[in-house]
C-alpha cells in the first residue's frame, strides 16, 4: 500500500495541474459558457478555498494538498471566462473581495476553520448539484467539458487513496468519497446530454 503513496501524489498534482484547462478551451472555442453553472464554480472555490484553509492551518503534509492552489488559479480563471462569456464582468470585484475577506476570515478562530471545514463538504456537493440541476433543466451540456469532470473523479480516487494513507482524517475521507460519486454521476450525466444531441 505504501508504494501506491507516491504514484497517487504525483498523479493527483500532474492531473489537478491542467483539469480546468478542457473546460477552458471549451469555451474560448465556442465563445460562450453555455451549460456551465456559475454557482457551481462559485461553490467549488468556495470549497476549494476553506479546504487549503484547513489543510494548511492544521500543518497537514504538503503533499496531501499542494495541488490545491492550482485548482483555486484555474477556478477564478474559469469563473473570469464565465463572467465575460456571460456579459457579468461587473461582478468580478465583488466575487474578489468575498474570497479574500473569506480567506482571512477562517481562520480569526480555530472553531470557524473547524466549522468552515465540515460544511465544506455539503458546500462542494452542492456545488455539483448546481451544475447537476443547470444540465437537468436544460437537457444541454453545452461547453461543459465531461473530461474536466471525469479528472476530478480521479482525483478524488486517489486521495481517498493518500488520506487514508497519512492523516486518516474522516471529515476528509468523507468528503473524497462524496464528491467521487458526484464527479461521476456530472460525468455521466455530461456525457448523456452529449450523445442527445448528437442524435437530435
Amino acid at each position: 500500500m505504501e508504494a501506491l503513496l507516491a504514484p497517487a501524489n504525483w498523479s493527483t498534482r500532474l492531473v489537478r495541474t491542467v483539469i480546468k484547462l478542457p473546460q477552458v478551451g471549451a469555451m474560448r472555442a465556442a465563445r460562450s459558457a453555455r451549460g456551465v453553472s456559475l454557482e457551481s464554480l462559485v461553490l467549488e472555490l468556495s470549497g476549494f478555498l476553506v479546504f487549503l484553509r484547513y489543510q494548511s492551518y492544521y500543518s497537514y503534509p504538503l503533499e496531501t494538498y499542494l495541488e490545491y492552489p492550482i485548482l483555486i488559479a484555474q477556478d477564478a480563471i474559469l469563473l473570469l471566462f464565465v463572467l465575460h462569456y456571460s456579459g457579468n464582468m461587473k461582478q468580478a470585484l465583488p466575487y474578489i473581495v468575498i474570497f479574500v475577506g473569506g480567506w482571512y476570515f477562517l481562520t480569526l478562530q480555530k472553531w470557524i476553520i473547524d466549522l468552515a471545514m465540515n460544511l465544506c463538504t455539503l458546500i462542494n456537493a452542492a456545488s455539483k448539484f448546481a451544475q447537476l440541476r443547470y444540465l437537468w433543466q436544460t437537457r444541454d451540456s453545452g461547453q461543459v467539458s465531461a473530461l474536466t469532470w471525469s479528472m476530478s473523479a480521479y482525483t478524488c480516487a486517489t486521495r481517498i487513496v493518500t488520506t487514508l494513507m497519512t492523516t486518516n482524517d474522516l471529515i476528509v475521507l468523507v468528503r473524497f468519497i462524496i464528491m467521487l460519486v458526484l464527479n461521476i454521476w456530472v460525468t455521466a450525466t455530461i456525457l448523456r446530454y452529449r450523445k442527445t444531441e448528437k442524435t437530435d
